[in-house]
């Protein structure tokens, strides 16, 4: 027959070297898990973003940065007004803005107006009067950016 094999420990002494407990972690299954997660994370993050949805038109002016969060008035082709994703009542647009801006330290709460393209004109100036009347001064009207501005030289058509 065969003559015992290379390596092979004999008599049974060798067996305790042989399985010695592993004193390293497995960094394979973290990363794994890591990555399945950062999938997750990416996937939902964009469906977190909640609001009602308008039909905003398009502008190539710059986006405004604001250092804090401004109030978000929209104004639907419905004509409904919703202050966040709250709808009110126009009556009582101008009682709520006030408690909001008292809550955030005064009538300098910036607040943004998003009216819908088929909206009439008339409808989202008499929002804005409605605004400035209660004493507010930093309202802005949103509008959406276009995907690929024109070069230099050329202009809208």
């Amino acid at each position: 027959m065969a003559g015992p094999m290379l390596g092979a420990p004999r008599g049974g002494a060798g067996l305790r070297r042989r399985y010695r407990p592993m004193a390293e972690i497995n960094m394979i299954p973290l990363i794994d898990v890591m990555l399945v997660l950062l999938i997750i994370f990416m996937v939902s993050a964009p469906l977190l973003t909640v609001g009602v949805n308008v039909d905003l038109p398009r502008t190539r002016a710059n986006p405004v940065a604001s250092p804090d969060e401004p109030i978000s008035i929209t104004i639907t082709a419905e004509g409904r007004v919703f202050i966040q994703e709250t709808a009110v009542e126009v009556a009582e647009l101008v009682p709520r803005l006030r408690a909001i801006a008292e809550a955030r330290g005064g009538n300098e709460a910036r607040i943004f107006v998003r009216g819908d393209r088929a909206l009439a004109y008339g409808r989202v100036m008499e929002v804005m009067g409605l605004i400035a009347q209660a004493g507010f001064t930093r309202v802005a009207l949103l509008a959406e950016q276009p995907l690929t501005l024109p070069r230099a030289g050329q202009g809208a058509r």
